[in-house]
């Protein structure tokens, strides 16, 4: 039990007085209540500072009450640890009521996430609390203030353990506080993990801020005085205007982003003018922009358009007295507070008091958020997707209806269809902003009007992954991916397992019917028949095994079980009713045995043309990709699942090759490279050129040519050039 002098030191009184000033007529009751279980269970526990667990526990339940936040978040700041003691969920429903009980459990549910554990560990932590959070935010609430009060005391840890705690922070809690509007808390937790994650940078960012410290105040002091004179003129009186040294993260990373040392960071403090009501928001805006220039693309209007975490502020750079970049804030008190305390300033859970449609938005994008991380099943790209969905949003782009889509920076217009609906962004062919067509990788701007250009034939594409910058876009389009290799792969498998079948005159559905197929899927390990076509045509399952695996029982019997010979491979036997390469050639100009043309693709490594020696390679999901026998990407592959193609009568007149041409520099030599290739009817498709230190001019070109002997006739016309050193095929 904890002894006398400890329970002097540590006690609640002050924790009700601080709920007492804001919580008028509330019985604080439960304070105590609370109280007496946690000295029950924590009276001897120490936090990881080695101070007594109890004063932790305290000082949460404080931060919380100086938020203003309902008494259950209150209660469940003191009790959030004890579930991890011996304390059941049942008694604490009993004592202290469902909503109470739900918070700590939530809380208790959020194990730590430890930055160098398993990566399918950490994100499922993560993803837990996700989950909680979008069952009562105020989960996400005392977590906060828990963080926020362990990065207060995280220099008694391991200076291992610091990084780690400090990251998770800097990447998690404080973008999950930003997006609860929790500004004060959010640049608390990003300084703090700034002072640890790179100690060096902190430590000589804060000397060099502490030298200027007199010398800004000074500055600070005489901006002011010039604002009320200038705003005064105009009959614009100010309640307060407010000059604050920007926090020292932010100023760390316009350092590194710009890569400028500390004197060529004008705008180190931030200047606030909070007035009374939103008229005089602009009029103050139009005075501050008459008496000094403001930096263009830096106005922006949250007012009209407020964050989706309800923030609302007038923002402008202007070059300032001195010639000093100066940040300036504008808004009404109302906006301030909101703008410091977030979803606090006008809690939900405050008795008598009904949820705004502004509070209704920030929790539905909460939720939507959990929804679109849910779908993400690969541990590494759902972290990869908490860090890239937990943004400072940049952009603000408008549907032609009005309403607003906030992105990060870089976004493009496929971004924002998968904003407006999966179906939208799937059929997504092009976009008009402010009325003019734009391509798919024009990067949004701040109040860009944005109308989504569909068609029912459009599909996502694998190159779309390099131009998204959202989660959910990226998600969407992954999923799209995966769903459509899947289907490739169980097209392909299906085809060549009805190949090797049809040469003892059987079937997959005669198998299916007889039960074979049961013993099939046990020797092959896989939980159903989709899945084995699925691994068949991805090439999880390589040829030789499926040779194997697929014959009937009546072949293995006659044979005695013995081993199957490279004679007796689906690659080599030419016997049975099937014929090798007997199915008509497709748009590819390739025949395979029993395999539709469609999954056959032309590899872009080496990109062969008829007439050279080529091997099919069986791909993960993607059919087949064609190489020339000495592609070296080939060579490094299994070689259990190369299979035998050929070439045929091609549908297609052409094919993409690539050649390497090196010739004397001089006036005219592009054209005089262009009219040859032109002259044996070969098509350009790309060209680019370079001049060498020694006069010479290297052009890398690449044409559609008919085959290897319409390449070759190229060659042999371009080496015959006085000009051209060399030509040869790349």
């Amino acid at each position: 039990m904890m002894d006398k002098e400890l329970s002097v030191m540590v006690n609640p009184e002050g924790l009700k007085i601080l709920a007492r000033s804001y919580l008028n007529g509330t019985d604080l009751s439960p304070i105590d209540k609370a109280w007496e279980l946690a000295v029950r269970v924590h009276a001897d526990k120490k936090h990881f500072s080695g101070a007594p667990y109890l004063d932790h526990t305290l000082q949460v339940a404080s931060t919380l009450a100086s938020m203003h936040l309902d008494l259950d978040t209150v209660v469940a700041g003191l009790l959030h640890g004890v579930l991890k003691e011996d304390v059941s969920l049942k008694d604490l429903r009993h004592e202290f009521g469902d909503s109470v009980a739900d918070i700590v459990d939530g809380c208790t549910r959020i194990t730590n996430v430890h930055y160098n554990s398993k990566l399918a560990h950490q994100a499922e932590n993560v993803r837990k609390m996700l989950l909680a959070i979008a069952s009562d935010i105020r989960v996400l609430l005392v977590k906060l203030a828990d963080r926020l009060q362990d990065m207060c005391l995280l220099d008694t840890v391991t200076a291992e353990r610091q990084q780690e705690i400090a990251r998770e922070t800097k990447d998690l809690y404080a973008p999950l506080a930003s997006r609860l509007g929790i500004d004060w808390m959010k640049r608390e937790l990003e300084d703090f993990s700034f002072q640890f994650l790179h100690p060096g940078e902190y430590a000589d960012l804060v000397g060099k801020l502490e030298s200027s410290l007199e010398e800004r105040q000074s500055y600070v002091n005489e901006v002011i005085s010039i604002f009320h004179q200038k705003l005064g003129e105009s009959h614009i009186r100010p309640t307060r205007i407010i000059g604050r040294p920007k926090h020292l993260y932010s100023i760390y990373k316009k350092l590194v982003a710009q890569k400028i040392p500390l004197e060529r960071v004008y705008d180190k403090v931030a200047f606030r003018i909070i007035v009374n009501t939103v008229k005089e928001c602009y009029e103050a805006l139009g005075v501050i922009h008459a008496n000094w220039a403001p930096v263009p693309g830096r106005i922006k209007d949250f007012i009209s358009v407020p964050k989706a975490n309800n923030y609302q502020s007038m923002h402008t750079t202007v070059v300032g007295p001195r010639e000093h970049f100066i940040e300036i804030q504008i808004r009404t008190e109302k906006m301030d507070r909101i703008a410091q305390e977030g979803v606090a300033a006008h809690w939900a859970y405050k008795e008598g008091q009904s949820i705004t449609a502004g509070d209704t938005k920030l929790f539905r994008n909460l939720k939507n958020l959990v929804k679109n991380l849910q779908k993400v099943e690969d541990p590494r790209e759902f972290l990869d997707s908490v860090r890239g969905e937990l943004y400072t949003p940049e952009v603000y782009a408008l549907t032609p209806g009005g309403e607003v889509k906030e992105f990060p920076a870089s976004s493009c217009p496929i971004d924002f269809a998968y904003a407006i609906h999966t179906e939208v962004g799937d059929h997504c062919v092009g976009a008009k902003v402010n009325g003019k067509l734009v391509p798919l990788k024009y990067q949004l701007q701040n109040g860009d009007i944005v109308e989504i250009v569909t068609s029912k034939n459009q599909r996502p594409r694998r190159g779309w992954l390099n131009l998204v910058t959202t989660t959910r876009a990226r998600s969407r389009i992954r999923a799209w991916l995966r769903k459509e290799e899947r289907e490739q792969a169980l097209n392909l498998g299906r085809e060549i397992c009805d190949k090797e079948l049809k040469q003892y005159e059987t079937t997959l559905k005669k198998m299916v019917k007889s039960g074979h197929i049961k013993l099939l899927l046990k020797d092959l390990h896989c939980n159903s028949l989709d899945d084995m076509l699925a691994k068949v045509g991805s090439g999880v399952i390589t040829v030789q095994h499926l040779v194997r695996s697929l014959q009937p029982p009546e072949i293995l019997e006659a044979k005695g079980g013995d081993e199957i010979t490279p004679t007796d491979t689906i690659l080599s036997r030419t016997g049975g009713t099937s014929s090798v390469y007997g199915k008509k050639g497709g748009s590819s100009g390739i025949h395979i045995d029993g395999i539709d043309d469609m999954m056959v693709k032309i590899s872009r490594c080496c990109n062969p043309v008829p007439g050279d020696a080529i091997i099919g390679f069986i791909t993960t999901g993607r059919g087949i990709s064609v190489h020339k026998k000495e592609c070296v990407n080939l060579l490094s592959t299994d070689p259990l699942r190369w299979i035998e193609v050929e070439w045929s009568g091609s549908r297609e007149s052409s094919h993409r090759v690539e050649i390497q041409i090196s010739a004397e520099n001089g006036k005219g030599i592009f054209a005089a490279i262009s009219s040859v290739i032109g002259s044996d009817d070969a098509n350009i498709v790309e060209i680019s050129g370079h001049t060498t230190p020694t006069n010479t001019a290297d052009f890398h070109i690449a044409l559609e040519v008919e085959g290897l002997g319409h390449l070759q006739r190229v060659l042999q016309h371009l080496r015959q050039m006085e000009q051209v050193i060399t030509a040869r095929r790349v």
